[in-house]
């Protein structure tokens, strides 16, 4: 059976890192105040991973037209990348780019 490569699915949580609570719309992957994120997914949306670790940004990447943050794991060390939403909150976004330049990841 193929599975899509992306499942949309409209969940609301509770971030793990700083306790904000977040509405999802079906594409958010991490939390909009602190960037975190938690590793659920084998393919986007399908919640298909067992490992459950918080999932700590690391990077930021792309330009204007499409920031990615680069999340790692805190649990397994995978990393994955997440398309910036249009919600998330600027400073957090500046510290992770002034992070990596400096060389702190």
């Amino acid at each position: 059976m193929n599975t899509p490569r992306f499942q949309r699915h409209s969940e609301n949580f509770v971030c793990g890192h700083c306790g904000c609570s977040v509405t999802g719309d079906g594409y958010t992957n991490h939390c909009p105040k602190c960037l975190w994120s938690k590793h659920v997914d084998v393919n986007p949306g399908d919640r298909a991973d067992s490992c459950g670790g918080l999932m700590e940004p690391v990077a930021l990447e792309g330009g204007p037209a499409e920031y990615r943050v680069v999340h790692r794991c805190i649990k397994c060390g995978i990393e994955r990348k997440n398309i910036a939403a249009e919600g998330d909150e600027p400073d957090a976004l500046i510290a992770i780019a002034q992070k990596r330049q400096m060389g702190n990841n």
